[in-house]
């Protein structure tokens, strides 16, 4: 399904798995954004499920709406069909369970009027209405989910460029679409975390910059316990390892007084002791796997 009538500003590229019901709620906050006449909207669905299907396909929405079904792969393979199907000379990376504040995708389409040539990251919150817990609490206010204290002060400016890779989060960036059908994610990473950082880190290689602003806002509706954090750091833990056999120049797995420090950090029992802890038994895990000496 889509609009034929008239180019779209604004692709909204949502990869999506089996969460048909977080899904809808992602499509009607879209529906109320400012600019939704303006917008179309990709859904990818990694894998197929008629539960999936249903909820993009089988009510009418009122924004344009294209869907799409892919054989069970990762999320860039997922966000590279949608790319090859966007038509508006911008697109936005969200995830399902992104809910965008109304004037989100208006706010990032000011913003490419401002700094051409550039990806556009918006800000990201917990959505207060799936109960917060203690750990997301230290997720947010830490930086380990995602870090938006780190960057507070580049408010409405450029990220510096040595370290802006790790701030491409594609759960809420925009990019000119050409640049996107320039620079696809790679379809050779199967494991779950960082495929965004190796993206951002083409994109820095080719000198287009990352500005970060804030006015585009969200709500991350993923409730989180401790357990569930526990084991995303342990799987982040065997997929850096992997990431960096590829890409020998990938700088997110700790090495020599780095590998040393974590190892010592991991011994404290604070929140950030304990999420070290997992980080590293995964990184041992893959590496007795891979056979590299730690």
């Amino acid at each position: 399904m889509r609009n034929t009538d008239s180019v779209p500003l604004l692709s909204v590229i949502i990869p999506t798995h089996k969460r048909p019901k977080t899904l809808v709620e992602c499509l009607r906050f879209l529906e109320s954004q400012t600019i939704a006449k303006q917008l179309e909207v990709i859904v990818v669905s990694d894998g197929h499920d008629e539960e999936t299907v249903a909820a993009a396909t089988k009510r009418k929405w009122s924004v344009p709406l294209q869907f799409f079904e892919i054989e069970k792969r990762q999320q860039g393979v997922a966000r590279n069909r949608g790319i090859r199907a966007a038509r508006a000379p911008y697109c936005l990376f969200i995830g399902d369970d992104i809910f965008l504040d109304a004037r989100a995708c208006e706010e990032h389409l000011r913003a490419h009027e401002t700094v051409a040539k550039t990806a556009v990251l918006g800000h990201t919150s917990w959505n207060p209405n799936v109960q917060i817990t203690p750990v997301m609490e230290w997720l947010e206010r830490s930086g380990w989910q995602f870090a938006y204290p780190a960057i507070a002060q580049f408010s409405q400016r450029f990220i510096p460029e040595e370290k802006q890779h790790q701030f491409t989060y594609t759960s809420h960036i925009s990019l000119p679409t050409a640049l996107a059908k320039k620079h696809f994610f790679r379809e050779d990473v199967s494991l779950y975390g960082w495929e965004d950082v190796e993206w951002g880190m083409r994109l820095r290689t080719t000198g287009i910059r990352l500005y970060y602003h804030p006015r585009a806002k969200a709500l991350h509706d993923h409730r989180i316990t401790m357990d569930d954090s526990m084991r995303r750091m342990e799987i982040l833990g065997v997929s850096v390892v992997h990431m960096a056999k590829m890409l020998p120049e990938f700088d997110r797995m700790p090495h020599g007084w780095k590998r040393i420090a974590y190892e010592i950090a991991s011994l404290l029992p604070t929140t950030a002791g304990k999420h070290r802890k997992a980080f590293l038994r995964g990184i041992r895990q893959a590496e007795k796997e891979l056979r590299i000496p730690a």
